[in-house]
């Protein structure tokens, strides 16, 4: 048979195949340019931007664990203008679709993020990170809070004329409701799961591996729990959804897929084999291919009840 149709729809946008990367395990793109064409994925999600530059955490801010990792890092990033200025042009002459991650610490912060990038072209849509601390808010995460999400999301959607697909905390006691409020607001798609909030402890110290304390925990130790709540939204709203969490091979994607996402974000793995998005990609079209499946369309929300 000919090689099968890796496309997928995702809302307004035509991806060429189902596999993106991960907002901050990727850089700006560029970073991974000389080992690989990111131009053959589907997409690639940028580093989180915020409105200003920000340093991040203190070291040590990444540690291993079993199966997983812990990331401190502190959302830290280049600003806006550096981003415009800096890292947009290479981006822009990528063939895929360019997602940039946003994030801010109050309403005012997400709005101007979005409205620095609205009518920018070389962006294909934004990821808005709902897992920041809301400092307006006695410093509560603005995606643990459905009414503070909404607001989020309405906010960033006055300000841009780009697609919105809003990133879930999976730290919250029942996901499905803020995905209801999210899409209530007016997102265009929902991407999920952001990282497990946890911790590791050095035993001779006494004291946690990490200078922040605690970090979020990534990789294929949450595959599981990724899984069960991508397909809890799938089943609760009518957004595309996005599967992130653990990806590390095709098989894994492809149970995502068939979970009902639409699409699959890779990011730990990176750091692994920073070829492994691309290895993902011909995994799938050639599941496909040896079961003689004309579309990659065709599996997915086909999970059995």
């Amino acid at each position: 048979m000919d090689k099968p149709d890796l496309s997928v729809q995702l809302g307004a946008l035509n991806l060429k195949n189902p596999v993106l990367t991960a907002s901050g395990t990727f850089g700006y793109g560029r970073e991974f340019a000389s080992v690989m064409d990111p131009g053959l994925l589907g997409g690639i999600v940028v580093k989180g931007i915020s409105l200003k530059p920000m340093a991040g955490n203190p070291p040590p801010r990444i540690v291993e664990t079993p199966c997983g990792m812990l990331n401190a890092i502190g959302l830290a990033n280049v600003g806006l203008k550096s981003f415009l200025s800096e890292k947009l042009p290479w981006l822009q002459k990528l063939k895929t679709c360019v997602i940039v991650n946003i994030y801010g610490h109050s309403l005012d912060e997400y709005g101007a993020v979005a409205a620095g990038l609205k009518g920018v072209p070389g962006v294909a849509a934004l990821e808005v990170n709902i897992s920041c601390p809301n400092v307006e808010q006695g410093g509560m995460a603005f995606g643990t809070d459905p009414g503070m999400a909404a607001r989020v999301t309405e906010r960033v959607l006055r300000e841009t004329d780009k697609p919105v697909i809003v990133k879930l905390s999976p730290n919250v006691t029942d996901i499905r409701v803020i995905a209801r409020a999210v899409e209530k607001a007016g997102a265009h798609a929902l991407s999920l799961i952001n990282t497990l909030t946890g911790m590791t402890i050095d035993i001779e110290k006494r004291s946690s591996k990490l200078a922040n304390g605690s970090g979020g925990l990534s990789g294929p130790a949450i595959r599981p729990v990724a899984l069960h709540m991508v397909r809890q939204v799938v089943q609760t709203v009518r957004l595309p959804v996005i599967g992130i969490g653990g990806i590390r091979e095709a098989r894994d994607a492809l149970e995502f897929l068939i979970a009902g996402a639409d699409a699959v974000q890779v990011g730990t793995a990176n750091f692994v084999n920073p070829g492994v998005s691309l290895d993902i990609v011909s995994g799938i079209e050639q599941f496909l291919m040896e079961r003689h499946i004309e579309s990659v369309k065709e599996i997915i929300g086909t999970l059995k009840p």
